[in-house]
C-alpha cells in the first residue's frame, strides 16, 4: 500500500541502475509506517531525471525501512520510431534510384564501347546512344534534384558519359578537338 504511494516515475540517466534512499520511519499506533519526506540535494535538477523510469518501492531490513530505486530505461519515442519508418522508406527509394543511375550509365558505355571496337561505324550511329545519354542525364538530374545524390556526383557522372562519347568521336575521326591557342 505504502509502496503504491510511493511508486512515482521519473526520468532517471540509464547508467544509475541502482539508488536507495534510506529514512527512518515511525509507527505510531498504525499498522502502516509512515515516512518522513525525502529530498534531493539542490545540486540535482528535475532534468537531471530526464533518460528512464524510475520505480520505488519499500524494503524492510531490519535496521529499520529502505525506499529502493531502480533506474530501467524508457522505450523508444513515438517519433524515433516514425524517424526510423521514413529512414527506412527513404533508403529503400534512393537505392532503387541510384540502381536505375547505374543501370542507364552501365548501357551508355556498353554502347560507346560496341561502337568504339566497330571497324565501319558511322556518324550517325552515335544518335540512338545520345538518347540513352540524355535519359541518364534526366535521371541522374532528378537524383540530384531529390537529394539521392550530390550535386557534384551528378555532375561528375554526367561529365564522365560525355567525355566516354567524345573519345568514341575522336577514335572515329567524328570530331576534331580545336588547337590550343596560346594568348
Amino acid at each position: 500500500m505504502a509502496a503504491a504511494v510511493l511508486s512515482s516515475c521519473f526520468a532517471l540517466p540509464a547508467k544509475l541502475q541502482n539508488l536507495s534512499l534510506n529514512t527512518t520511519c515511525s509507527t505510531a499506533s498504525s499498522s502502516s509506517p509512515t515516512f518522513r519526506s525525502l529530498s534531493f540535494s539542490s545540486a540535482l535538477s528535475h532534468n537531471f531525471f530526464n533518460k528512464g523510469c524510475l520505480s520505488m518501492s519499500i524494503v524492510r531490513r531490519p535496521t529499520g525501512y529502505s525506499i529502493v530505486c531502480e533506474a530501467a530505461p524508457k522505450k523508444k519515442a513515438d517519433s524515433a520510431d516514425k524517424r526510423a519508418r521514413q529512414a527506412e522508406k527513404r533508403r529503400v527509394y534512393n537505392k532503387a534510384r541510384k540502381s536505375e543511375i547505374r543501370t542507364r550509365m552501365k548501357k551508355v558505355m556498353e554502347a560507346l564501347d560496341d561502337l568504339k571496337k566497330k571497324p565501319d561505324a558511322q556518324a550517325e550511329e552515335v544518335l540512338p546512344i545520345e538518347k540513352l545519354i540524355a535519359e541518364a542525364y534526366s535521371v541522374i538530374d532528378k537524383a540530384v534534384k531529390v537529394g539521392t545524390l550530390h550535386r557534384n556526383t551528378g555532375a561528375r557522372r554526367k561529365s564522365r558519359l560525355a567525355r566516354r562519347k567524345k573519345d568514341v568521336e575522336i577514335h572515329h575521326g567524328w570530331y576534331t578537338p580545336a588547337p590550343v591557342t596560346a594568348s
